[in-house]
């Protein structure tokens, strides 16, 4: 193997254990009482991604409905409606509209993974940005985890985490794979995890 693809491999991991060490442990505490506040009120769980970020919403959404024994949804699981909502009105509402569909109010939380947190003047995730000012506009609450400096999100989150940056050239792959484990530690949080994990519960068999 060549010297430089070794290299990366090292470095890599290297960046992994930086972001660990850095992430803001406050922020991750309180989107855990967040989460449970939501529950306990009877809110429902509305996990907002593009991309890679859409695949990672769409597994925490099975994880926080049997974990966490929450009511939770992701857009982009139906492919149907969105595609139809992408073509007859536009991609930067695609979020909005289906939140005004579901009927969004003050119990329930948006949770956005995203790895700009979307930006407006950069014209990049607008559909988040315009979700999360319709989330704002009722009085839903709103947490992400994201990369950058937060973006949008990060401006109007009531908690958000922010997967620092510690390589220029590795912003992406390093917010999409934090997402993942900032969300598995909530999901297995002892204030939020209400459900057994299979390969947990078969300790000790």
């Amino acid at each position: 193997m060549r010297d430089g693809v070794m290299g990366h491999t090292e470095t890599f991991l290297r960046q992994v254990v930086q972001v660990a060490e850095q992430l803001n442990r406050k922020a991750i505490d309180g989107m855990v009482r967040l989460l449970v506040q939501t529950r306990e009120q009877g809110g429902r769980l509305f996990i907002l991604g593009v991309g890679g970020s859409a695949a990672n919403a769409s597994h925490a959404v099975n994880d926080f409905r049997k974990i966490a024994g929450m009511e939770a949804y992701a857009p982009t699981d139906n492919v149907s409606e969105l595609t139809a909502r992408v073509n007859d009105d536009g991609w930067e509402t695609v979020f909005e509209t289906w939140l005004q569909g579901s009927r969004l109010n003050e119990r329930d939380l948006v949770f956005v993974m995203s790895v700009g947190g979307g930006n407006r003047e950069l014209s990049v995730s607008v559909n988040l940005v315009r979700a999360l000012e319709y989330a704002k506009e009722v009085g839903a609450k709103v947490c992400g985890i994201v990369g950058r400096d937060g973006g949008f999100t990060g401006q109007v989150a009531d908690v958000c985490v922010v997967v620092p940056t510690v390589d220029e050239g590795a912003i992406t792959p390093l917010a999409e794979a934090f997402q993942g484990v900032v969300w598995h530690l909530i999901i297995s949080h002892p204030e939020l995890r209400v459900g057994e994990m299979k390969w947990e519960s078969t300790v000790g068999e």
